[in-house]
């Protein structure tokens, strides 16, 4: 049985392009629009929606273009509009380049925030990394690592670790285990290298267990991810971005997963990069990208079945 009804979204010329590349041709099924994607007998068969979003004259493989990044941003939008209309459930997509979107017309740091704005999302939203079953969320993302201190505050804290321990449970995990790293090397080591752990960090996961929310930590951020690596935690909150990803991206480069938390429509993507070292060569592992599609297959069902049971009620 297939894992979901898929549809690709994307012009004509690239997909071929694609495959020729690949090595590897797909047969699909066109469709006109997304309206038409849930009827489909045959799911075993992707549909494929035509776009016209960039012409081969526009594009040099391995290069960052401003054509690129408007293609991007413009079939982004299409695909979010469909889910908001109940058309299609989750979203995966491929690798992107940031700088290509700013130079297309990107307003935001990164995709996730476009997609907050676009969906109106006011509340918090994060990044969420994960490998194998363990997820990492962090309390700033995109921003020059000596804005981080700024973005240290309890609440932060709280509504990240209630998020990503909300977002395990909607993936399956019933009770998931999650842990906070420190911020200062050592933990602060009782004040003496920081204190953000006594004053902030420490404080928050306290507030989180009267909250009915069962954080661990803090815990030296140098170490944490030997507890992950042993089986010892689901998710690990980190305090900046490569406090979370250098170790996730040692520990499994070409398998992570990055799920865009907060949103109200399932989005995720492989946590590696463009690549544009070997674009074309055909060398691309896709094994992050098919793990992106299983998360996004358990988590538009799981909102599949919650709006069912909401225009039921």
């Amino acid at each position: 049985m297939a894992l979901a009804n898929v549809v690709l979204v994307g012009d004509a010329w690239l997909w071929e392009d694609g495959q020729k590349v690949a090595g590897h041709p797909v047969v699909t099924q066109r469709v006109a629009n997304f309206a038409e994607v849930r009827g489909r007998s045959n799911v075993h068969v992707p549909a494929f929606l035509t776009v016209d979003t960039v012409r081969p004259d526009q594009v040099t493989k391995a290069q960052t273009l401003a054509a690129c990044g408007v293609s991007v941003l413009t079939v982004l939008d299409m695909c979010m509009d469909a889910t908001l209309a109940g058309h299609i459930d989750a979203i995966t997509f491929a690798p992107l380049n940031k700088h290509a979107m700013k130079m297309g017309g990107l307003r935001h740091e990164d995709e996730l925030h476009h997609f907050a704005e676009h969906l109106g999302v006011t509340s918090y939203f994060c990044e969420f990394n994960t490998l194998n079953g363990l997820w990492t969320s962090r309390i700033s993302s995109h921003v020059p690592l000596k804005d981080v201190p700024q973005y240290l505050d309890q609440q932060r804290i709280i509504d990240a670790s209630t998020l990503i321990y909300r977002s395990l449970q909607r993936n399956g995990n019933a009770t998931p285990r999650v842990a906070v790293a420190g911020f200062n090397p050592h933990n602060g080591d009782g004040g003496t290298c920081g204190r953000e752990e006594i004053d902030i960090i420490q404080p928050a996961v306290a507030k989180l267990a009267e909250m009915g929310i069962p954080v661990l930590g803090p815990f030296p951020a140098d170490t944490i991810f030997l507890r992950a690596r042993d089986g010892e935690l689901d998710a690990i909150v980190t305090m900046y971005h490569d406090q979370g990803q250098i170790a996730i991206k040692l520990m499994g480069f070409s398998q992570g997963v990055t799920v865009q938390g907060g949103l109200p429509i399932p989005i995720t993507t492989p946590a590696h990069g463009t690549a544009f070292d070997i674009a074309g060569q055909g060398r691309a592992n896709v094994d992050a990208t098919a793990n992106a599609f299983r998360i996004a297959c358990r988590m538009g069902a799981a909102r599949l079945q919650e709006t069912s049971g909401l225009q039921a009620a």
